[in-house]
C-alpha cells in the first residue's frame, strides 16, 4: 500500500468569462454554458500542457501534466457587472504540483473548439499552464491573429479553427484524493489477475475470466464516479437551497412589519373643537 501513488484534485478555479477578448474573438456566454453542459472526459478528456505545446514523449518538458476532470459555468460579479465565468477542476500529475509549490506556472490559459465534433457546440479541449502571462497575453493572441502567416501559436492549436484564452492569474490548491471501496476493489482484482499462482485453468480461459472482471470492475467504478459527482452536486444544491430559505424568511420578516395594503388607513385623529358638551 505504501508503494502507491497519491492522487490529488485541486480546488475549483476560474479559467474563462464571458465577454473577454482572446485573439479578436470574444467569449461568448452560450459557449461557457456549452463546455459546462457538454465536458465528458469519455468522450474527450482535456490535459494539460506547458504554454499549450504538447509532445509525445513521456520524458519531454512538454508532456502532458495532468487532466481536466470537470468544469461548471457559474455567475461572478467583476466590477458591478455580473457574468458568467467557467471553473474547471484538475488533477494533476506529481510534476505540476512540485512546479506549482516552487510559484511557478502560476497562469491558466484554455483552449476552446467552437464546434466541437459536429455539435456545434463549444467545447473545452485543452488547459494550458505559464509562468509567464505575456506568452499567452492579449498582445500576442492579437498578433497572431493578424499575423496567420508569422503566427508562433499555430503550431500549438489542436485545430486551426481553436482560439486560446487570454493567460488569468490562478490560486491552485491540491488536496489527497482518497481512494474508495470501489477503486480499492478494482486495484485488488487487476493485482490478482496477475498473479502467477492461479491453476485449474489454460492461459486462454485465464485471460478471457481477466477481461470479463476487468469490465465488471471498471463498470462499477465509473458508477462509483458518477455517485459521489451526484453527492457532490447535492451538497451544493443543498448549500443554495439553504441559503434561498433563509433569504425567504427574511423576507417574509420583513413584509410582516409592513402596514397591510388592503386595510384602510384610520383618520388621523385632530383633536376636539368640533365636540358639543352636556350640562349636566
Amino acid at each position: 500500500m505504501s508503494g502507491k501513488t497519491k492522487k490529488f484534485r485541486s480546488n475549483w478555479f476560474r479559467v474563462a468569462v464571458e465577454g473577454a477578448t482572446t485573439d479578436g474573438r470574444t467569449i461568448q456566454r452560450s459557449w461557457i454554458d456549452d463546455m459546462a453542459a457538454t465536458y465528458n472526459r469519455e468522450t474527450y478528456g482535456a490535459r494539460i500542457w506547458i504554454e499549450h505545446m504538447r509532445s509525445l514523449l513521456p520524458d519531454s518538458p512538454f508532456r502532458a501534466y495532468g487532466d481536466v476532470t470537470a468544469v461548471k459555468a457559474e455567475e461572478v460579479e467583476i466590477d458591478g457587472t455580473k457574468r458568467l465565468a467557467l471553473f474547471a477542476q484538475i488533477e494533476p500529475t506529481a510534476d505540476l504540483i512540485t512546479i506549482n509549490k516552487s510559484k511557478q506556472k502560476l497562469y491558466t490559459s484554455i483552449e476552446v473548439q467552437e464546434k466541437f465534433a459536429n455539435t456545434g457546440k463549444a467545447y473545452l479541449v485543452g488547459l494550458a499552464v505559464t509562468d509567464s502571462p505575456a506568452s499567452l497575453g492579449t498582445s500576442m493572441l492579437s498578433f497572431a491573429s493578424q499575423n496567420p502567416e508569422a503566427n508562433p501559436l499555430a503550431d500549438r492549436k489542436q485545430s486551426p479553427g481553436n482560439l486560446f484564452t487570454v493567460a488569468e492569474e490562478t490560486a491552485l490548491e491540491f488536496s489527497e484524493v482518497s481512494e474508495g471501496p470501489v477503486a480499492s476493489l478494482l486495484s485488488r482484482i487487476r493485482t490478482a489477475l496477475k498473479s502467477e499462482d492461479a491453476t485449474g485453468i489454460t492461459p486462454e480461459q485465464f485471460a478471457d475470466l481477466g477481461e470479463g472482471v476487468e469490465e465488471i470492475a471498471e463498470h462499477v467504478r465509473s458508477q462509483d464516479e458518477r455517485f459521489n459527482r451526484l453527492q457532490a452536486e447535492h451538497a451544493e444544491q443543498k448549500t443554495k437551497h439553504a441559503q434561498l430559505a433563509n433569504d425567504l424568511a427574511q423576507l417574509r420578516e420583513l413584509l410582516s412589519q409592513q402596514p397591510d395594503p388592503a386595510q384602510p388607513a384610520r383618520p388621523v385623529v385632530t383633536g376636539g373643537g368640533a365636540a358639543v358638551l352636556t350640562d349636566c
